[in-house]
């Protein structure tokens, strides 16, 4: 699947969440949306949640793997 890599990804950086969920919007396995609820997002504004996701998922973005992405964080509180 697609959403394979992603989903490696998010669980190597974040592995304490307690949901995480990689959904291929169109098909086409490049238009991601993904959500990760972790307690690492407690207290951080949304900008440094998004960052965090970001660079978990640098590479991806970098090698064209990822043409779009949505992120939806959640705190453990």
């Amino acid at each position: 699947m697609a959403s394979d890599p992603l989903r490696a990804a998010l669980e190597s950086a974040f592995p304490e969440a307690a949901e995480i969920a990689v959904v291929d919007r169109t098909g086409g396995g490049d238009h991601f949306h993904v959500t990760v609820a972790s307690a690492r997002f407690d207290g951080l504004p949304l900008l440094e949640q998004h960052r965090l996701v970001n660079e978990s998922l640098a590479g991806l973005l970098h090698d064209g793997t990822i043409h779009e992405l949505r992120i939806t964080t959640k705190g453990a509180a």
